[in-house]
C-alpha cells in the first residue's frame, strides 16, 4: 500500500480524516487496496493500523505522537450501539524494568501521547458486518488544566508503584482516569522486571491505558452537544 505524505498542518491533518467520515471500512481498505480481515479477534490492531497509513503517521512504533512534527497522537475509538466506547484505549507501554528511564510528569511518554489526540471513533457493534461498519468524524482534543491534573495524579502514582516493583499490588480499578492492565497477547509473554525486593523477576508487559468512562466523556463533551 502506498503510504500518504505525512500532513504539513492540523489543518490539512482534519481536512483527511473529514473525507473518511461515514466512510465503511471496506470501501477505505479497498481504496488503499488492503485486505479487510473478516474477524478482528486475530488482527485487533488492524483498523488503527490502517488509518495511520491513510492519514500519513510517522512514528510507527517509536515511544512518540504518531504524527511527530505536528505533536499528534492518534486513537481509533470503537463504539457499541448506543455510541459509547467499547474498550479501554492503550496510551503506552509501562515502565517495569529496574533499568527503566524515571520520567517526571512533563516529559513523560504518557503526556507527550495526551498532550494533542486526534479521536477517530468507528462503529464496532458486533451486530454490523466488519465490512459495514463506518468512520466517524474525527476530534482533536487536547486535556483542560483540571483533567490534565487528575491523568498527572494517576500517571504519577501508577508509576511509583511500578518503581518501587509493587507490580503484584498493581490493579486496573487504581486510577481514576488512568490504569495499568497487562500488554501482552498471552500470559507466556514475559518481560525482566524487579520485586519489591529489588530482586530481578520476570513478569508480564504492561501498559497505561485510559478507561472508558474518560473517553466516554470526552464524546459527551464535544459529540452530544445541544
Amino acid at each position: 500500500m502506498k503510504k500518504l505524505t505525512s500532513p504539513k498542518t492540523e489543518a490539512e491533518l482534519l481536512s483527511r480524516c473529514q473525507k473518511l467520515a461515514g466512510m465503511t471500512w471496506a470501501t477505505l481498505a479497498s481504496t488503499y487496496n488492503q485486505t479487510l480481515p473478516t474477524s478482528l479477534i486475530q488482527a485487533k490492531g488492524f483498523m488503527g493500523q490502517l488509518m495511520e497509513q491513510v492519514l500519513g503517521a510517522t512514528a510507527n512504533n517509536l515511544p512518540e505522537p504518531d504524527f511527530q512534527h505536528l505533536g499528534i497522537e492518534l486513537k481509533t475509538l470503537p463504539l457499541n450501539a448506543n455510541g459509547e466506547p467499547r474498550e479501554s484505549t492503550y496510551v503506552c507501554t509501562a515502565p517495569i524494568s529496574f533499568n527503566a528511564e524515571i520520567e517526571a510528569w512533563t516529559n513523560s511518554r504518557v503526556r507527550k501521547k495526551l498532550a494533542r489526540v486526534l479521536w477517530v471513533p468507528f462503529e464496532a457493534d458486533p451486530k454490523i458486518p466488519l465490512n459495514e461498519r463506518r468512520i466517524g468524524s474525527a476530534l482533536l482534543w487536547s486535556p483542560d488544566p483540571a483533567t490534565e491534573s487528575i491523568l498527572r495524579q494517576d500517571w504519577e502514582e501508577l508509576t511509583l508503584m511500578l518503581h518501587l516493583g509493587q507490580t503484584a499490588n498493581l490493579s486496573a480499578k487504581l486510577g481514576t482516569y488512568l490504569q495499568i492492565r497487562p500488554k501482552a497477547a498471552h500470559s507466556r509473554i514475559v518481560n525482566p522486571g524487579i520485586n519489591e525486593q529489588g530482586e530481578d523477576m520476570f513478569q508480564n508487559p504492561r501498559g497505561f491505558y485510559l478507561r472508558s468512562l474518560f473517553t466516554q466523556k470526552i464524546l459527551e463533551a464535544h459529540y452530544c452537544k445541544a
